[in-house]
């Protein structure tokens, strides 16, 4: 069996099970969405934020990258799919919190650590992209007392994110007027365990 009919097999148990069990609800959400959360992820298959929160359909607006990264406000810039999700979820959406999922043994920031491009050497798409962490990794790289480099890294990453997220004119005027809350978390897949962070001490703290 192939991996794609394994996908319609899916959906085939989808449409019997799910589907029918709340079929009113998925025809309310097909005349419009409002979640009161957006989630910026890793496109990594093994950190699914709509498994990992146990999410209803219309509880999330989920934005997937690689390495989970959100560039500044930089109108113009080449960045702009990113960009624009945060726009929309933000100001078409009004959600009122947005959450920033990092997780281990990231194979984006694994390659930001390395120096390891997993594009295309003539293109680099991916090289580019991850040149995004390239201040907080000088930072990881730089802490001698910092022994775990890819944890260091990811957790760094997440903080960095959130902060590139205060550039966008919007989000600040969202944080100050209290209608938006930004938060983030790093997940270590083998034990499942979730860590927030705590902004106040800059620490993650598990759940």
């Amino acid at each position: 069996m192939s991996a794609f009919v394994e996908l319609l097999d899916g959906y085939h148990r989808f449409r019997r099970n799910d589907y029918q069990a709340h079929r009113g609800q998925w025809e309310e959400l097909a005349q419009g969405q409002q979640p009161p959360v957006m989630i910026i992820s890793c496109s990594d298959s093994r950190v699914d934020p709509a498994t990992l929160f146990d999410t209803a359909p219309g509880q999330a607006f989920i934005l997937r990258n690689v390495a989970n990264l959100v560039p500044p406000f930089e109108p113009g810039s080449g960045h702009q799919g990113v960009a624009s999700a945060i726009e929309y979820g933000v100001l078409g959406l009004k959600v009122r919190h947005i959450v920033v999922m990092g997780h281990a043994a990231c194979g984006g920031i694994a390659a930001a650590l390395n120096g390891v491009d997993l594009g295309h050497p003539d293109q680099g798409f991916v090289k580019d992209w991850i040149a995004l962490v390239d201040e907080p990794r000088s930072e990881v790289m730089g802490d001698d007392s910092l022994t775990d480099k890819q944890t260091g890294l990811e957790m760094a990453a997440i903080r960095h994110s959130i902060a590139n997220l205060r550039t966008y004119p919007y989000i600040a005027e969202g944080e100050k007027a209290g209608t938006l809350q930004l938060h983030g978390c790093h997940f270590a897949i083998g034990e499942a365990r979730l860590s927030v962070l705590d902004e106040n001490s800059g620490q993650f703290v598990p759940e």
